[in-house]
């Protein structure tokens, strides 16, 4: 990547543009003309009236009669979105292009390495491929500094340095510090594509649990309960019989299931630790399986099945589907420690390495949907790899149903290394809550208790909840739940100040937050979070509520992901525009290293770039307020910056995104398009859950 200073920036005509293209951005909305007192209460960012731009000094008139400019390419951003048939031809093109060069020779250099010769779907024709291939970029190679070569060989787009590449056996190697874990099996995605992954753990408590078969159904009618009635499970007689749901099937024929009033006590006897066995022979054989001595998809299924008979053999003599006390559970201490939220789109592993170099102590992967990786799906199973620099890390799942959160609970603690498995309750996307996850279940507080109990005594390793207030606005619902959450197994809880009704409109209730805090059992630490983007914020809210174990910082930290050194060495950090783009600089080595450094993979840093940048320009330098320290509701005016580049990072223009990216990653290709995937306000709304 080429070294770029402050003095190498050089705005665009159109950097006064806004993303549309054709309108100037907008007004410093008569900030020249109040106190920084008034703008604070309009929750307009007080910048000293130096650095404010002055209003556009043509008329309508002028402006309407002046003929506009079609800046749609130069901005970036996309008319039509394209249809999926559309998408498939380009995809089918792109694979016959001579461009699509085989991985296997791209690495080794040759053609007669390939094992599948002219079965192979990829272009074997390097001459071609290095005719068409677009100049390298300046810079190293992401993957210099390893004892190994390039992973993307002739396809790198910083080939050039690889002989520049150290041929020491006693170098450090920089791939395996940072090494990334987590990934999926193919033989078990083939498992789960047929259908034939057994689940002998947590279907031992759920039908413990009498969250499965026809007696639940029944006994429910029985006994008049009012909770969650089971779903298409009526024949032509009107009466109720077994459906067995299939979380590989989706949310299309769900088992809505609740469980009684009287709590969990009714259901476990003796919470008795049971006692350690050593090894046995199916473990011995699924751990050859990991360790690659069995990699066969048949060996694979074979050693799961007798397994889950195993198990459910070794139910008839002890009763091991007893869930653990959360005393006997792996616990993780959240208090004092600085928590990364899951975020969606941005908060992937590059993002996370960031924030971990700046000072976040727990990260936790971007909210991945349970049925989706029952099905195998490869893209749902990348939000859960991990960085060997994530020290205490988490993945969040979104489920609907008990059945399908145990089974996704359970896979990921048999595949996966995590420290805690977190379950929304709080998501307030649409297409999520209309499936009955999210945020939509927490107008259902028996099918709550359901899929934490489920969960939480299938696996070992803690299960937390991410909720909101309530549903409805005005119409709270965790005060009167959190007492209970204990008791179901789940080890933290973190409420986030706002109902799904309100999204991000208003500042987050934090007093709601220290109620339901000061309610909650010993055995349950509980996590704020809402509206944190300072120090001051942070201290605050641990000094009102003492009960609180930490706060969790979300959109504070897609704007300026330093917060997290500005609490620990508590100082507001007037950054400069070379610092922040040192940050920027990292995550594209990271990304680099996460994406792959090829044509595609460059291609896909500069997007998730992109999609972080949408949100970094809402910072305002301290060094240019009034008032000090920003909060996160105030609005920005435009302004200029100390310099060129901080004038530039403090654009909303998606062309100066774009431009941006281009320092960092070279042009952008012909008919490169870009539309922010949060394109509402982020100061009303946003789809991070």
């Amino acid at each position: 990547m080429a070294e770029i200073t402050e003095s190498t920036v050089i705005l665009g005509e159109d950097s006064s543009l806004d993303a549309a293209g054709d309108q100037p951005v907008r007004s410093s909305d008569g900030a020249n003309n109040r106190t920084p007192e008034e703008l604070v209460a309009k929750a307009i960012a007080p910048v000293k009236k130096e650095f404010l731009r002055p209003p556009p000094s043509r008329t309508q008139s002028d402006a309407a009669a002046e003929p506009k400019k079609d800046n749609s390419a130069q901005s970036g951003l996309v008319k039509e979105k394209k249809s999926k048939r559309q998408l498939k031809r380009e995809r089918r093109q792109d694979k016959k292009s001579a461009l699509n060069l085989c991985p296997v020779i791209s690495k080794t250099g040759n053609v007669d390495s390939c094992p599948y010769k002219d079965n192979c779907r990829f272009s074997h024709d390097v001459e071609a491929f290095q005719a068409e291939k677009p100049a390298d970029l300046e810079g190293e190679c992401p993957f210099l500094g390893s004892k190994e070569p390039c992973p993307y060989g002739l396809a790198c787009r910083f080939s050039g340095t690889h002989q520049e590449r150290p041929h020491n056996v006693n170098t450090t190697c920089s791939l395996q510090k940072s090494s990334e874990i987590n990934g999926l099996n193919k033989d078990v995605q083939k498992l789960l594509w047929k259908n034939k992954m057994p689940f002998p753990k947590s279907d031992a408590q759920l039908k413990k649990l009498g969250l499965t078969g026809p007696n639940k159904a029944l006994k429910n009618m029985l006994e008049g309960e009012k909770g969650d009635l089971p779903l298409n499970n009526s024949n032509a007689n009107g009466s109720n019989c077994g459906v067995t749901h299939d979380s590989t099937n989706g949310f299309d024929h769900p088992l809505e299931v609740s469980i009684e009033e009287n709590g969990s006590d009714d259901l476990v006897t003796d919470e008795i630790r049971p006692l350690k066995k050593a090894k046995n022979e199916v473990e011995e054989k699924h751990s050859a399986i990991h360790e690659g001595f069995m990699t066969s998809t048949e060996q694979l299924e074979q050693v799961y099945t007798e397994k889950g008979a195993l198990s459910d053999h070794t139910m008839m003599e002890t009763d091991i589907s007893l869930k653990l006390h959360p005393r006997e559970k792996k616990l993780i201490d959240f208090r004092d420690k600085l928590y990364l939220a899951p975020l969606t789109t941005v908060g992937n592993l590059p993002f996370r390495r960031v924030c971990k170099f700046l000072g976040a102590d727990i990260t936790c992967g971007e909210m991945a949907m349970g049925t989706n990786l029952l099905q195998g799906q490869a893209s749902e199973w990348a939000l859960l790899r991990r960085h060997s620099s994530e020290d205490i890390f988490g993945v969040q799942i979104c489920g609907a149903y008990p059945d399908t959160v145990a089974r996704t609970v359970e896979l990921i603690d048999r595949e996966c290394s995590v420290d805690f498995i977190d379950i929304n309750m709080g998501c307030p996307i649409d297409i999520v809550v209309n499936k009955g996850a999210g945020s939509a279940l927490l107008m259902k507080p028996m099918r709550m208790k359901s899929v934490v109990e489920a969960s939480s005594s299938t696996v070992e390793i803690p299960i937390t909840i991410k909720v909101r207030t309530g549903y409805f606005e005005g119409k709270n619902r965790i005060d009167s739940l959190i007492a209970d959450m204990g008791k179901w197994g789940a080890s933290a809880l973190t409420i986030h100040g706002r109902s799904r009704q309100q999204r991000y409109s208003k500042l987050a209730d934090w007093d709601y937050v220290y109620q339901c805090a000061s309610r909650a059992p010993d055995t349950l630490q509980v996590v704020g979070n809402g509206d944190i983007f300072s120090y001051l914020d942070w201290n605050k809210h641990k000094s009102d509520c003492p009960e609180l174990s930490t706060c969790m910082i979300a959109r504070g930290a897609l704007i300026k992901p330093w917060i997290f050194t500005e609490i620990k060495e508590q100082r507001h950090w007037d950054i400069s525009s070379g610092e922040r783009l040192n940050i920027l600089k990292d995550y594209v080595r990271f990304g680099l290293q996460h994406w792959g450094s090829d044509r595609k993979g460059v291609e896909t840093t500069r997007h998730f770039l992109l999609e972080w940048l949408s949100y970094t320009y809402r910072y305002v330098p301290v060094g240019l307020l009034d008032v000090i320290p920003q909060k996160l509701n105030w609005r920005p005016p435009s302004y200029y910056g100390r310099d060129d580049l901080e004038t530039l990072m403090a654009s909303d223009s998606a062309a100066d995104w774009v431009r941006i990216s281009e320092m960092l990653l070279g042009k952008v290709p012909d008919g490169f398009t870009f539309a922010p995937k949060h394109k509402s306000n982020a100061y009303d709304r946003a789809e991070n859950g």
